[in-house]
C-alpha cells in the first residue's frame, strides 16, 4: 500500500474511531444513569467490560508499538552502520587517490550516494511510521467500532 494510501485509510480509521468512541460513551453513561436509578436491574456486564476493553484494547496497540519502535531501532542502526562502513571506504579512497581530482572525485562520489541513500531511507522511515501508525491505532479502533455496533440501540 503506498504511504499516502496509508494515511488516507488510517485518518478514516481516526475519524471512525471519534465517532464510534462518541457513540458508545453516550450509550454507557445512559447504561450508568440506568443502574443508579435501579441497581438491581443495573447492566453489570456492561458495566464491568468498560475497563476490561480499554486494557485490553490499550495492551495491544502498546504492543504494536513498541514492536514497531523495535524494528525501527534495529533498521537505524543498521543504517548507521551502513553509513560508517560507507564513510570508511570513501576516506581509504581519498586517502588512496593519486591526484587531487581523484581525492576530489572519491568525495564527491560518497556524497552523492550519501545523499541518495538518506532520501531514500527517509522515505522508507516515513512509510514505516505511518504502517506504525495505523498498527497501534487498529486494536483501539475495532474495540470502538464492535461496541459502538453493539451497543447501537
Amino acid at each position: 500500500m503506498t504511504p499516502i494510501r496509508q494515511a488516507a485509510r488510517t485518518a478514516r480509521a481516526g475519524h471512525e474511531l471519534l465517532q464510534a468512541s462518541g457513540d458508545v460513551i453516550a450509550r454507557r453513561l445512559e447504561i450508568v444513569a440506568e443502574g443508579f436509578r435501579d441497581p438491581l436491574k443495573a447492566d453489570l456486564l456492561e458495566m464491568s467490560l468498560m475497563g476490561s476493553e480499554k486494557v485490553e484494547a490499550l495492551t495491544a496497540s502498546a504492543a504494536a508499538g513498541l514492536n514497531g519502535a523495535v524494528a525501527m531501532a534495529a533498521t537505524t542502526a543498521a543504517a548507521a552502520a551502513r553509513e560508517t562502513a560507507a564513510v570508511q571506504g570513501a576516506l581509504h579512497a581519498v586517502l588512496a587517490a593519486r591526484t587531487p581530482a581523484e581525492a576530489v572525485l572519491a568525495q564527491g562520489s560518497w556524497a552523492t550516494a550519501a545523499m541518495s541513500r538518506a532520501l531514500s531511507d527517509g522515505w522508507a522511515f516515513g512509510a514505516t511510521m505511518l504502517a506504525l501508525q495505523a498498527e497501534t491505532l487498529a486494536p483501539i479502533h475495532a474495540a470502538a467500532v464492535a461496541n459502538a455496533k453493539r451497543l447501537k440501540k
